[in-house]
């Protein structure tokens, strides 16, 4: 495990060794860079980059973001921009007197806040949606095997009738079509089941 410390003696990493730690490619990392999202602490001798502890939870709080909450590296890039930019707003208004310039700052910081909220709730409902969606789906399901457990939907009972199966009874098929049609089994089940009804 390669291990190099920078002028103060903090550890650094490279990049091999950050993508195991935090669960991300090497080429994510790079990508990342490439985009904005991240800038290395530094360079070895022989060029490889070097990774602080700062970088590194700034790559977890990245792919948290990305897995877990869904946001794309857009969003993520102005979530971390503004971020940034309060970090700088609250250095400049505690270190200034000046009303105007406060008030200045203050409202920035009002504005990225806004639209922080803004992309915040889009995600939200984007996310109910998702979830409407899924119980609509599971609903469907339920409805279908309410119909199986009270013998409505019949599936493989084949009735014997002097040596012959009775025509008469294809609930089974008819059932499946139906669930076919809502999009809760694969299309060549329904093309069977289809079949089967006529």
């Amino acid at each position: 495990m390669t291990r190099e410390t920078d002028a103060d003696g903090v550890r650094l990493q490279r990049i091999q060794e950050v993508a195991a730690e935090v669960g991300l490619t090497p080429r994510s990392i790079r990508y990342y860079e490439e985009v904005g999202l991240l800038a290395p602490a530094g360079r070895s001798e022989g060029a490889y980059r070097l990774y602080d502890a700062d970088d590194l939870a700034r790559l977890r709080f990245i792919k948290g973001l990305r897995d877990d909450a869904g946001f794309s590296l857009a969003e993520i890039k102005q979530l971390l921009e503004d971020e940034a930019a309060r970090k700088r707003n609250r250095e400049r208004f505690n270190s200034t007197d000046d009303p105007a310039e406060r008030r200045a700052l203050a409202l920035d910081g009002i504005a990225r806040i806004d639209r922080q909220i803004e992309t915040l709730h889009g995600k939200m409902q984007r996310i109910k949606s998702m979830i409407a969606e899924a119980r609509v789906r599971r609903g469907r399901l339920a409805d279908h095997i309410e119909r199986i457990d009270s013998g409505e939907v019949r599936t493989h009972v084949h009735v014997e009738s002097m040596g012959q199966r009775d025509a008469t009874d294809h609930s089974d098929a008819a059932g499946a079509a139906s669930m076919a049609d809502n999009g809760d089994i694969p299309t060549d089940q329904a093309d069977l089941a289809s079949a089967e009804a006529r």
